[in-house]
């Protein structure tokens, strides 16, 4: 039994606690938020997709700390999960490695692609398992995308588009870019982490977008080209108003059949074939953030470092995301 204590408890922070919650070889011991209404029960985020934090465990005789510090100190604490505002990842990441206790960290994995370097060094020094928390690698209908694409079941993969695009969410946090990165690192990063994990780190990048609501990028629309000829392309930002629809979707084009997934569809993941009527293909109910949470808790168990997503390949999700931010300022293509 992996012993967890959860430290923020946002959205990404209950999430992951709804997560443990489903877990039979994980206990939450411990949480720690600065907010006493958060942790106390009485005050709970919302999430933006259906069902993530959703707050149905329930949270009896754990240890709850208002400072971060003290849960790192907790010697019942085994495996320490960092669902923190982004700037302070690599400062609680470093404290729970120093402190020898598996980590967590929620995406992006650090403010800047040199931070997060640096957090994959230090858990590379240490005997501890550490894993940034990119759930995209572990949703249903884009594991079957990854699978689909290295097995060329439907022959060569022609184009790959990736569409996420909702509303800001309300706070300080997200609206100050200084600190959240702006929606390219924020949300947009899931698609960019994604293709990273298809193809690898791209040769150039090609972006355009603006600042809306942030001072950083809040809205871009990205080519990725590497050394194959399959176009690749990703949008992902934030819309002004509140009640635009949360929209995560991607389009497929095989040399013999086209794949849709829209996360709002009925069926959210649609194959088309020539001759034959679109089928729904039958997806897991359950979400990528269910699937990373077990993933993390088994390698522990095992004793094995993460190799769905490592710590150095969030670093590189990261420096891939800064280029892009670059060529939408500039109006250039950025090398990596």
């Amino acid at each position: 039994m992996t012993k967890v204590g959860v430290i923020g408890l946002g959205m990404m922070g209950q999430t992951h606690l709804d997560a443990y919650a489903r877990l039979d070889n994980a206990q939450v011991v411990a949480i720690a938020d600065a907010d006493p209404d958060r942790l106390s029960g009485k005050a709970k985020a919302g999430g933006n997709i259906e069902g993530a934090a959703a707050g149905d465990d329930q949270l009896t005789g754990v240890a709850r700390y208002s400072d971060a510090s003290a849960l790192i100190a907790d010697d019942d604490v085994q495996l320490v999960d960092i669902c923190l505002p982004t700037p302070l990842h690599l400062r609680f990441a470093e404290q729970a490695i120093a402190a020898g206790k598996h980590v967590l960290i929620e995406k992006p994995l650090a403010r800047t692609s040199e931070d997060a370097l640096s957090i994959a060094e230090l858990a590379e020094q240490s005997d501890v398992i550490a894993m940034p928390a990119m759930c995209m690698r572990f949703w249903p209908g884009w594991t079957w995308l990854k699978q689909t694409i290295d097995q060329q079941t439907y022959g060569k993969t022609l184009a790959v588009h990736f569409q996420r695009i909702g509303a800001i969410i309300a706070g300080s946090f997200y609206e100050d870019g200084t600190r959240s990165g702006g929606a390219i690192l924020d949300i947009h990063l899931h698609d960019t982490d994604f293709v990273n994990h298809l193809f690898g780190v791209p040769n150039t990048v090609t972006s355009a977008g603006y600042s809306h609501l942030s001072g950083e990028i809040d809205y871009v629309r990205t080519r990725l080209q590497y050394d194959h000829d399959t176009l690749v392309t990703a949008e992902g930002g934030w819309m002004a108003h509140p009640q635009f629809r949360f929209t995560m979707r991607y389009l497929a084009n095989f040399e013999r059949a086209t794949a849709v997934y829209d996360i709002g569809a009925e069926n959210a993941l649609t194959l088309y074939e020539p001759g034959k009527d679109p089928q729904a293909v039958a997806l897991d109910p359950h979400m990528g953030y269910d699937y990373e949470v077990a993933y993390m808790v088994e390698c522990i168990e095992q004793g094995v470092a993460p190799q769905t997503v490592t710590l150095r390949q969030a670093a590189d999700s990261i420096r891939i995301v800064e280029a892009e931010s670059q060529s939408a300022k500039t109006g250039r293509s950025v090398a990596l």
